[in-house]
C-alpha cells in the first residue's frame, strides 16, 4: 500500500485500516490481518516501557522504527517523531530507519518544513469549533501533510474535516466512522495490558487474562516440578 491507494481508497469510500504496533511480531500480525497504514507509535513510552507523556527520546523511536519495519511488506509504514524532536533532520533520520512516512503533531509552518525531507503524517486534534477545525485541517493540507490524523473528531466536525481536504483523515483516540479511516493501538485492541485484569474496555479479546493464566500454569508446573508443555527432555 502507498499513498496512491490511500487516496484511491477515500476518493471511493473505502475505510482505512491503521493499526500502531510496537514490535516486529505484532506488525506482522497487523499486515497480516489486512492493515492499509502499519505505525510505529511514540506511545510505546507511555503504554509499554511505563515512562511519563513526553519522555521518550528520539534514539529510542529509531529502535522501535526499525523494529517494526522490519514487519511491515505491504502496507504503508508510519512512525511517530516525538514532539521534543521536531527537525526537518530527525525527520530524516526516521526515513533512513524506513518510514514512508513521518507523524508528528505540529502546526503549518513545522509540516511545511518537514515537507521538504518527508512526507508528513500530521496530527491535531479537538475540541473545537468546526470552522475552527476545518481551517486546521486545511492549513496543515496547505502546508505539505500527506495525511492527518484527528483526533476527538466528534461526527460533526469530523465529517467535516473528511469532506474539506482531498487527503485521507483517520482518526486515533476518539475518532469515528465519519472519518476516511482509524487508527488503534494493537495492544488495546486485543486487550494487552495489566489494566485489562482490572476493568472492562473496548477490546476485541483480552489478552491480559489468557496471559496471567499461562503464565500461572507455566508457575504451577515448575514448582511441581513437571516438564514444561510443548518442551521434552533433553
Amino acid at each position: 500500500m502507498d499513498l496512491a491507494g490511500l487516496q484511491r481508497m477515500k476518493r471511493e469510500g473505502t475505510k482505512i485500516v491503521g493499526v500502531v504496533a510496537w514490535d516486529t511480531p505484532m506488525a506482522q500480525i497487523a499486515e497480516r490481518a489486512g492493515a492499509d497504514l502499519v505505525s510505529a507509535g511514540d506511545s510505546v513510552g507511555v503504554n509499554l516501557w511505563g515512562q511519563k507523556e513526553g519522555e521518550i527520546t528520539l534514539e529510542e523511536m529509531l529502535v522501535v522504527c526499525k523494529a517494526v519495519r522490519r514487519g511491515v511488506r505491504q502496507a504503508l509504514f508510519s512512525c511517530d517523531l516525538p514532539p521534543a524532536f521536531v527537525s526537518v533532520e530527525s525527520a530524516q533520520r526516521l526515513v533512513d530507519a524506513g518510514a514512508d512516512i513521518v507523524k508528528v503533531e505540529a502546526g503549518p509552518a513545522a509540516v511545511e518544513k518537514l515537507s521538504g525531507k518527508a512526507r508528513v503524517f500530521a496530527e491535531f486534534h479537538g475540541p473545537g469549533s468546526t470552522d475552527d477545525l476545518v481551517k486546521t485541517a486545511r492549513q496543515l493540507h496547505e502546508a505539505g501533510a500527506a495525511l492527518l490524523d484527528f483526533r476527538h473528531s466528534g461526527p460533526e466536525a469530523g465529517a467535516a474535516v473528511a469532506r474539506a481536504v482531498p487527503i485521507p483523515v483517520l482518526g486515533g483516540l476518539g475518532g469515528g466512522p465519519w472519518l476516511d479511516g482509524r487508527l488503534r493501538m494493537a495492544h488495546a485492541a486485543i486487550g494487552y495490558g495489566a489494566a485489562h485484569l482490572e476493568r472492562g474496555t473496548e477490546t476485541y479479546a483480552n489478552v491480559a487474562a489468557i496471559s496471567l493464566q499461562a503464565l500461572r500454569s507455566y508457575a504451577e508446573d515448575v514448582r511441581a516440578g513437571r516438564q514444561l508443555k510443548g518442551q521434552r527432555p533433553a
